[in-house]
């Protein structure tokens, strides 16, 4: 009921980007669950030794595959992001273990007026069965030091299912290439002072293969990224839209959401928590 709303009324162009590497067994499961409120679908192909390209275009024909010209996530992802056409930008993993039919949560949150709309698995609504012990006292340390060293309210820093307008990449600049692109793109976002929204969201265990995250490796990446970002000096904040940005933001400010969202509010304003009407105390 939710997509049909979205569907029968005017929205945005959306753009979802997958970066992938010898997916080709999950993406069976993943591409047909994109909803179709989504204008066009990217696969940014790191270098696939498997049938990925294939698989994916048989799916979904109208698919733009994308050839990664570098090493990594973060890499994957921003030549992604420069292929995108769309006003929003929605990032996807390709092993299934993000849900493609959460997106239109994403996209309504950012109806709402939000610039930048961030997964949560630790919210009320969200979980996962795909993360590890380890995995999951590092992220809560990490988001603790974090929210003590940026006066944030992240409940989950490294989650990767993310959306957000086109005009927030004018404020954070993509210089890493590894898995540690989430956390970076977290604190630029917050940096630039942009209307920031966590959405409580489910992770599944990956389908088929072996993660390419390595807990220690990573993790160390991921706390190099948050001192350098703690000593950076930020791009400006947002006085007023850029030329670029006009019609996303007049969109937003324009076209007010009346289907209701549940997330977290995380921005200048103070914090507030948004539910379903049924499900208010």
């Amino acid at each position: 009921m939710r997509e049909e709303q979205l569907l029968l009324r005017d929205y945005p162009t959306i753009s979802v980007v997958i970066p992938a590497l010898n997916e080709a067994q999950n993406l069976r499961y993943v591409l047909p669950l994109i909803p179709p409120l989504a204008s066009e679908v990217i696969l940014v192909d790191g270098h696939s030794t498997d049938d990925t390209v294939v698989v994916a275009q048989r799916i979904l024909p109208t698919i733009r595959i994308i050839k990664q010209n570098g090493k990594g996530k973060g890499n994957a992802l921003k030549t992604g992001f420069a292929a995108c056409t769309g006003d929003i930008i929605v990032m996807l993993d390709a092993d299934g273990s993000a849900n493609p039919q959460e997106i239109p949560l994403f996209i309504e949150a950012l109806l709402e007026g939000f610039d930048f709309a961030k997964g949560s698995r630790f919210l009320q609504g969200g979980g996962s069965h795909d993360i590890t012990y380890l995995r999951q006292l590092g992220n809560y340390g990490l988001s603790r030091f974090v929210n003590l060293l940026f006066w944030t309210r992240f409940s989950d820093l490294s989650y990767g299912y993310n959306a957000f307008w086109k005009h927030c990449l004018d404020y954070i600049h993509i210089d890493c290439d590894g898995f540690e692109i989430e956390t970076l793109m977290h604190l630029r976002v917050h940096q630039a002072k942009l209307k920031i929204v966590e959405i409580p969201s489910f992770e599944h265990p990956r389908i088929f293969g072996k993660s390419n995250l390595h807990t220690f490796r990573d993790g160390w990446r991921v706390l190099k990224t948050v001192v350098q970002e703690r000593t950076r000096k930020a791009l400006p904040q947002i006085q007023s839209p850029q030329p670029g940005a006009a019609s996303s933001v007049s969109y937003a400010q324009q076209h007010t959401s009346s289907l209701f969202f549940r997330g977290r509010v995380l921005s200048t304003a103070p914090v507030a928590e948004v539910f379903p009407p049924d499900e208010k105390a």
